[in-house]
């Protein structure tokens, strides 16, 4: 069946779960650090090992955080929530059940005003967003990579207990592009908010997809089906599409659609059985004996209130009137957490255009292929502000200049350091060009003799000569001048 059939025949009725680890400094129940990429198990100590006799305290930047959130999706702060013990057996988990919240969250019933790549826009209702302890990580080593089919397992439990937010949306979402679009917008709201690094690929964000079908016309939601395991935005739209069109063709085969878990195989581009969906009964949910209620006073929230940054609508619609930027242009900078860099380099004098292609083309792509998150970009706005100066004012060739910012990305200093460093300053004295392209002409006399004739192209052949004679330093403006004065006709 293709995809107009599909669209024809059902509609998807999709929700996400969005798993948010905090940026907090110590984990959510414990003192431990919580920074990225340690040694495994070397942050850790009795409280979030789960070791009897341990008592947890609640992280107060954790709460703040979730205030936070919840306020920037117009939800209802609860005057009163509780922690729960979820409780299930699984490697990752220490204590055997995972401290989170059930029944009462911190933070309910918001909602979200989606952009879509088209223009368009989606709402989204918000159902909860609350608290809640990470679990630690399960290596499985072998040729798969995953439980089935490894020869050993080994579980590093320094992320467990890192602070997560969960944020949960209603079942309003209807096709793979709207998922994609609405967890680009949270994340570019968790960035904004600085509450989190929002990192898919080292999975301090991540998401799950509850899909359905239901006829079209229908108001009856069909059989609910989770998937895992999504990674990036790509991953997830992947797996919506895979899991709508599987779950059009069981149904179309007059099969019943199965109430399970699966998970998202990104090499493969297929979902598998995980597991048999559990019930809210199989967790059998009770309050954390350990923890006081969370009763924030309604001073503190109307504060937390008063601080919240501009968030992501009104930056885009800011970036558009005020810089003149095009819309996708706005959305990478929001999307990829680009925005502070670009506003500093405009506050130091750059013109945003210019400094905003720097930032989208060049910067964050060595952002990506480092691994580095543009909060830890070490590049300054006045760094791009000069940089951007120095092209415009003739110092650097575009060329040079990237030459210049590999050096100011590699610790070397600000452009004008590097560029003096590296010798990479353009040649802008005519008097010392111009001996050079007399000796270009010199050297290519066919090349001069076309371009005297009329023949414009070749003129790329001479200033090929100059180049390589000045090792790309020669200001190409200027070379072109003087070789269009020297070879015009009458010349």
């Amino acid at each position: 069946m293709t995809a107009v059939e599909q669209a024809t025949r059902y509609q998807a009725v999709i929700g996400l779960e969005v798993h948010i680890e905090l940026s907090t400094r110590t984990k959510m129940f414990c003192g431990c650090a919580t920074d990225f990429g340690g040694q495994p198990n070397t942050r850790t100590c009795a409280v979030c090992l789960g070791q009897p006799g341990t008592l947890p305290v609640v992280n107060r930047a954790a709460v703040e955080a979730a205030i936070t959130l919840g306020l920037a999706l117009g939800c209802t702060i609860a005057p009163w929530s509780q922690f729960h013990r979820k409780n299930y057996f699984y490697p990752d988990m220490p204590k055997n059940y995972q401290i989170s919240q059930y029944d009462v969250p911190i933070c309910l019933g918001g909602r979200l005003e989606v952009p879509l790549p088209d223009g368009r826009s989606t709402s989204v209702g918000i159902t909860r967003v609350h608290m809640e302890e990470d679990t630690g990580k399960s290596l499985h080593v072998g040729s798969t990579g995953r439980i089935s089919g490894a020869d050993y397992s080994l579980v590093d439990y320094n992320r467990a207990g890192i602070p997560l937010l969960e944020c949960v949306s209603e079942p309003d979402i209807r096709s793979a592009e709207e998922a994609r679009a609405y967890l680009t917008e949270v994340r570019a709201i968790v960035l904004a908010l600085g509450i989190g690094d929002a990192k898919l690929e080292e999975g301090s964000m991540r998401c799950d997809a509850n899909i359905s079908l239901r006829p079209v016309g229908h108001t009856v939601f069909g059989t609910r089906v989770e998937v895992k395991n999504m990674n990036s935005v790509r991953s997830l739209g992947r797996a919506i599409e895979f899991e709508i069109a599987r779950q059009t063709d069981v149904l179309t085969a007059g099969e019943t659609v199965v109430q399970e878990t699966r998970h998202w195989d990104e090499g493969a581009g297929i979902t598998s059985t995980l597991r048999t969906k559990e019930t809210v009964d199989d967790y059998r949910y009770f309050p954390d004996p350990d923890l006081l209620p969370i009763e924030p006073d309604p001073g503190w929230v109307e504060q937390l209130r008063a601080a919240l940054p501009e968030l992501p609508t009104a930056t885009r619609a800011r970036f558009s009137a005020s810089y003149g930027l095009a819309p996708g242009l706005v959305r990478t900078l929001l999307d990829e957490g680009w925005r502070g860099l670009l506003e500093d380099a405009v506050a130091a004098g750059a013109p945003a255009g210019p400094a905003a292609n720097w930032i989208t083309n060049d910067i964050a792509g060595w952002a990506g292929a480092q691994g580095v998150a543009a909060a830890d970009a070490p590049i300054t706005g006045g760094d791009i502000a000069q940089l951007v100066a120095m092209v415009e004012d003739g110092t650097l060739s575009t060329k040079l200049a990237r030459d210049v910012l590999e050096g100011v990305l590699a610790g070397e200093g600000a452009p004008r350091a590097v560029a003096t460093s590296r010798q990479l300053v353009q040649i802008s004295d005519s008097t010392e060009l111009e001996a050079i392209v007399d000796q270009a002409i010199a050297g290519n006399p066919d090349a001069a003799q076309r371009v005297r004739d009329g023949n414009v192209k070749a003129t790329g052949a001479l200033v090929g000569a100059v180049m390589r004679a000045t090792q790309g330093k020669a200001n190409p403006s200027l070379v072109n001048q003087l070789l269009e004065r020297k070879l015009s006709p009458g010349a």
